[in-house]
């Protein structure tokens, strides 16, 4: 797999304890990453005015708004990749960053190569959709939703766009270039994210939660277009169907 070192990539790291911002930015610098820290929302802001970072290292616990706020601040302008840091024992924190808008997490106290193998595996993932969308122009037609390939959107029959994170898009994609087939959540999170799931690792149910939220819209029952098959693991069950935009 390719390495992202000597990239110049930008990773902003938004995290109010000092000496973990430093130790980011060292480790990660010597990796051949752009580098710049944020103790808190206000400074966060003020490097995004300055700069477009590339991924963002977001603490969940910050003074004034917390990294939650932040990350649904983020997600609703920008599909970056968030990795959110969350408390060892905070189960739920991480269930509520994921429905947040998050990509993916990793506990406090982390190794540094582990975040660094999880930056480069979110880089990856973002950049491959990128490429993908340069290159198909088409669009998975299915219930009454529209899945972009090439501008990586979600959008109702009305025009409607319906916000989602780049991890949430990848495993639409998935499930809907493999619908009425029931897929299970270890190839899901292999396919999306690029790593194995961990014991009581709930990131695909939680982004399967989000999805369904997001594909009932009145017209369409999540649930139902989305089925979780106990044991097996879920299946988009409707008819895809495929636009080509290139023509």
């Amino acid at each position: 797999m390719p390495s992202f070192a000597n990239t110049s990539k930008q990773i902003l790291i938004v995290d109010d304890e000092h000496e973990i911002r430093n130790l980011v930015q060292r480790y990660l610098g010597r990796e051949g990453f752009d580098v710049v820290g944020a103790g808190d929302g206000t400074a966060m802001h003020e490097c995004l005015r300055v700069r477009q970072p590339d991924l963002v290292i977001m603490d969940i616990r910050l003074p004034g708004p917390d990294g939650l706020s932040l990350t649904r601040e983020l997600r609703r302008n920008s599909q970056i990749p968030i990795i959110m840091l969350t408390s060892k024992k905070e189960i739920m924190d991480r269930v509520i960053g994921l429905e947040s808008g998050a990509d993916d997490y990793l506990a406090k106290p982390f190794d540094l190569r582990e975040l660094l193998a999880r930056v480069e595996a979110l880089l990856r993932r973002s950049e491959e959709g990128r490429t993908t969308g340069t290159n198909n122009r088409g669009v998975l037609c299915f219930s009454n939703w529209e899945l972009d390939i090439g501008r990586r959107e979600l959008r109702d029959n009305a025009g409607n766009e319906a916000t989602l994170s780049a991890a949430e898009f990848d495993l639409l994609k998935v499930l809907a270039e493999n619908a009425n087939q029931v897929l299970n959540r270890d190839f899901l999170l292999q396919v999306t994210r690029g790593r194995p799931t961990m014991p009581f690792d709930r990131t695909i149910d939680v982004r399967i939660g989000h999805l369904r939220r997001r594909l009932s819209n009145g017209v369409t029952d999540g649930k139902q277009l989305l089925k979780t098959v106990r044991g097996a693991g879920y299946m988009l069950a409707s008819e895809v169907t495929y636009k080509d935009l290139a023509v």
